[in-house]
């Protein structure tokens, strides 16, 4: 059974999966738990039987006009549940008050992200491989 949370309370790195697949530089478990809890919105979605978080959403927002969504990450061996749809429509929900929500994702994910309401828009990006890790 899948629950979710926007609490980090009985979160620690020892229960934050593999998440990140396929990133050259992943985070470690420590650094993907410090981005957790510097980020302004959270949402984690849990195996009730372990504990272990199992997919997890962050906004990083100004409170009053936009918010930034840069990470969504549901583990393989959970994927297709349903449960990045649950944690991004979670996510939305709390930022529902704002003008602005914003997303980059590729192209092919695209069509997830409008399901839920979201649509394309143009944008640009800076990203620095060799910071990936968080270091």
């Amino acid at each position: 059974m899948i629950s979710y949370t926007d609490s980090l309370a009985r979160i620690s790195a020892g229960n934050i999966g593999s998440f990140f697949v396929g990133w050259p530089n992943p985070p470690s478990p420590e650094t993907h738990l410090k981005l957790l809890r510097s980020s302004d919105h959270v949402v984690l979605a849990l195996d009730e039987e372990t504990g272990n978080a199992v997919g997890f959403v962050t906004a990083i927002s100004d409170g009053v006009l936009s918010a930034y969504i840069p990470l969504l990450e549901v583990l393989p061996t959970f994927q297709g549940q349903g449960i990045g749809r649950e944690l991004l429509r979670r996510l939305l929900e709390k930022l529902k008050g704002l003008y602005m929500v914003d997303a980059i994702c590729d192209p092919e994910l695209q069509p997830f992200f409008e399901r839920l309401g979201m649509r394309k828009y143009t944008g640009m990006t800076v990203r620095r491989l060799d910071k990936q890790s968080g270091s």
